[in-house]
């Protein structure tokens, strides 16, 4: 179309004049392909490189100006406001961190509200417990005269369950208190959709805690990072997660008071309207995710307490409770104590309790732990009491190490086998030094633990719910950088070691124990922790929860 017309190079003439627009591309177009001709080849790479960068940000400051519309999208139908609860709406990267991470988790689908039908049966564990599960037939779980008290967790791990269960005991038996009926209600009990949904996020949890356990350096390092960032972002996150998981409480009572061992049911709770809702608080490490708008958040300790409302989170969603310990556990203390003392005077095996948590984690610490223990073993000085608990890895791992270092062991595999194993160490030395229990069944696995803390004399575990228990603690290797927070209140209590990281650290400390006042001084802090109710937190959550209950009648 051009004719004659010559063509500018970078030398040449600037564009004709004359020429008419509808020129001007081709003729544009002309000059950058000779002016590229004429470039040298890292030239044009960096002109490239340049024109990529400049793209992806203008495509970045685009989705950052979209985002917020995004998350309003989101969260249009929610029925409490986090945006309220953390002190306002997220800028353009938080939007779209939650939108993004929402998206992961649950795609396009759209929450459910109706509640699936429940019912009810006696806990074949622990007497006058109702135990919840979703009801086939379409029916309602019958009536009681007064709306239930909910304890609500999700089996994710053990530390969730313990605390739920621990919960329970304060509101069962004739001088609980309690005259209404104590219902244990996981959501993972509930088979449908929404509870697995929670399973399938639990196993990337399960799997991300045993890799960084086994694997360390690096691996451990970012894994612990990721567990103590719970920034705004992560309750928004958890918070929409939990809107679609309203089905699965939403068939019961909404008169009963909840008390929530998972921030994630206390979240549902409160989304499905119900009025009288309690968070156990979990850890000493404050993060955002670990509160519940709209409920009353219970913590174990004054730091937590303190970093909470420096954080933003309204006073009046926000109590000091005491550690969430079992009934039994707390009203055994004195005598425990006593047994404690009185077996170091006498010279008695130092019995060491050294449980696995949930996800099964820890292997190789615990391991290279019982195989430097093992020449203690066998002289008779040091018992250990091992809860592989319901992972078959791990039992396989401690019958491993047990053989190879010649140590001879009995095992224990149900209910009604460490029960009377208890009983007999209230009065009696084991038959072996060493006693493994394992199980196919889950709620013994974390009971077990529970049940033989009165009767030993040093609990090695990791700093997990169980750094809050009374009994003396050998704090182990954490997994996860916000349990660390919780070795520190261990220690700075009196009841606990600090975090120990290496194996012939925690040798020294076992030693430590046997040759010094080390475990009197545990001991008389315990005792003196006790008469001032400082392991009386889940005593005063069930006290607050019927105590709100009777005033919203």
């Amino acid at each position: 179309e051009l004719g004659n017309v010559p063509i500018p190079t970078l030398s040449s003439q600037p564009l004709n004049p004359f020429l008419t627009p509808k020129h001007f591309p081709l003729q544009i177009a002309r000059i950058i392909k000779q002016t590229m001709a004429d470039l040298q080849p890292w030239a044009v790479a960096l002109i490239a490189v340049a024109a990529t960068i400049v793209g992806l940000y203008l495509l970045w400051r685009i989705i950052l100006l979209l985002s917020p519309g995004w998350y309003r999208s989101m969260i249009k139908n929610n029925s409490v406001s986090v945006d309220d609860f953390v002190g306002g709406p997220p800028n353009g990267v938080s939007a779209l961190k939650s939108w993004f991470l929402n998206w992961l988790q649950v795609g396009s689908r759209v929450a459910k509200k109706d509640g699936y039908p429940l019912k009810t049966e006696d806990s074949d564990k622990v007497p006058g417990l109702k135990v919840t599960s979703r009801n086939e037939n379409g029916a309602e779980s019958s009536s009681t005269a007064k709306p239930p008290v909910i304890v609500g967790t999700i089996r994710m791990g053990f530390g969730h369950h313990r605390i739920a269960y621990a919960a329970t005991s304060w509101g069962l038996g004739g001088n609980s208190g309690n005259d209404r009926e104590t219902w244990f209600h996981d959501f993972l009990n509930i088979e449908s959709e929404e509870a697995q949904m929670i399973k399938d996020t639990d196993k990337l949890y399960s799997k991300g805690s045993r890799l960084a356990s086994e694997l360390g350096g690096s691996v451990e390092k970012f894994w612990g990072s990721l567990t103590k960032s719970g920034d705004e972002d992560s309750l928004r996150v958890t918070y929409q997660f939990s809107e679609h998981m309203v089905p699965l409480i939403n068939g019961l009572d909404k008169n009963s008071p909840i008390i929530a061992s998972h921030s994630m049911v206390a979240c549902a709770a409160v989304a499905a309207g119900f009025k009288n809702v309690i968070n156990l608080v979990i850890d000493n490490h404050a993060q955002w995710f670990v509160v519940v708008p709209g409920a009353l958040n219970l913590v174990q300790g004054p730091s937590n307490y303190h970093s909470f409302l420096k954080m933003g989170v309204p006073e009046k969603d926000l109590a000091v409770a005491g550690h969430w310990i079992p009934r039994d556990l707390v009203e055994g203390i004195p005598d425990a104590c006593a047994r404690r003392t009185a077996r170091r005077k006498a010279g008695k095996p130092l019995r060491i309790i050294i449980p696995v948590g949930g996800a099964g984690a820890q292997r190789k610490f615990i391991v290279k732990l019982v195989g430097a223990l093992s020449e203690l073993v066998k002289e008779g000085k040091v018992q250990l009491f091992l809860n592989a608990a319901d992972h078959e890895h791990m039992k396989e791992a401690f019958v491993g190490a047990l053989e190879s270092n010649g140590m001879d062991y009995d095992n224990v595999v149900d209910m009604k086998g460490v029960r009377d194993f208890k009983e007999k160490m209230l009065t009696e030395e084991p038959s072996k030094n060493v006693t493994l229990f394992s199980y196919d069944d889950y709620f013994t696995a974390v009971a077990t633990t529970d049940i033989l803390c009165n009767v030993a004399d040093v609990l090695a575990c990791k700093p997990s719910e169980l750094a809050f228990y009374p009994i003396p603690k050998l704090m182990i290797r954490r997994v996860g950088d916000h349990e660390a927070y919780s070795a520190l209140r261990a220690s700075e209590l009196g009841d606990g070691t600090l975090e120990v990281r290496e194996v012939p650290l925690a040798v020294k400390y076992v030693k430590l124990f046997m040759s010094t006042s080390l475990l009197d001084v545990m001991n008389k802090s315990i005792d003196d922790n006790n008469k001032i109710g400082l392991y009386d937190g889940c005593k005063n959550a069930m006290k607050l929860a019927l105590e709100r209950a009777e005033q919203t009648k």
